[in-house]
């Protein structure tokens, strides 16, 4: 594979959400992280954070709730509201207070629509999609893979009420970046090569607006890896101008694992 072009193929087009929360001001923010149920096809085993493929439903109530917006970006950030209702309970941008019954009812509702539409109409919620900060985009370039819109969202202290989904997901747990990075070194949790780059470009941040801040210098741009030889050895590496530390890694120990 050689580096990326503009006839690089379309993918699926999909969001993912990087959840901060921040108990105590002395230590790091912590990031909602979900390890994904073996049995997935898509980085099965694997820890991600919450997210899921746009659906046409996303599209709709984006162009209803945000109609002067980038359409593809705003479905992006309804899907990711969605998906992480869906995964987790967690209740992002509801443009007011939401108590842990609610989020609870609207999860159990969520599931048995499938669309956010509803849920918003039964809890008279005025969305704000605009507290979903976007932070990168990555495709590894195959129509077969995800087109990933990443974005950050603050929980402040995060004293919320949270739930595995346990059906694409095993398991939920709070980890600072710094923390995940370790963890994965050790081989407690595995991480595919877009998100061990995007915790060491996150654990460069002592709290969410720095976060943001640097997320707003560096507008994302498309992001696909390629393989180039570097001292001598092949390397899966990405673009140096997306505000990321780590630029490339060995071919041999990087998980890909992106098709869908």
């Amino acid at each position: 594979m050689t580096s990326p072009t503009d006839e690089t193929p379309p993918g699926i087009p999909a969001a993912t959400v990087i959840v901060f929360r921040q108990p105590d001001r002395a230590a790091p923010p912590e990031l909602l992280l979900l390890e994904r149920a073996g049995s997935m096809r898509f980085a099965g085993g694997a820890t991600v954070f919450p997210g899921g493929r746009i659906d046409p439903a996303d599209r709709t109530l984006a162009a209803r709730l945000m109609p002067g917006a980038d359409p593809d970006l705003a479905a992006a950030q309804i899907c990711a509201i969605r998906e992480t209702l869906e995964e987790t309970g967690l209740v992002l941008a509801p443009g007011k207070r939401v108590d842990i019954a609610e989020a609870r009812d609207a999860r159990a509702l969520l599931l048995e629509r499938g669309e956010l539409a509803p849920v918003l109409e039964r809890f008279g919620w005025p969305l704000d999609p605009d507290a979903l900060v976007p932070f990168a985009r990555w495709y590894p370039g195959h129509p077969r893979m995800f087109d990933t819109h990443f974005f950050l969202a603050d929980l402040g202290t995060g004293a919320v009420d949270l739930a595995v989904d346990a059906t694409e997901n095993s398991h939920l747990f709070w980890a600072s970046a710094q923390q995940a990075l370790a963890m994965a070194d050790k081989g407690a949790i595995s991480v595919i090569y877009p998100t061990q780059r995007n915790l060491e470009r996150l654990a460069m941040y002592g709290d969410f607006e720095q976060a943001r801040t640097h997320a707003l210098a560096h507008p994302p741009r498309m992001i696909t890896p390629w393989v180039e030889l570097h001292n001598g050895e092949e390397h899966l590496t990405i673009r140096d101008d997306c505000g990321y530390p780590v630029i490339r890694e060995p071919l041999a120990t990087a998980k890909r694992a992106m098709r869908t």
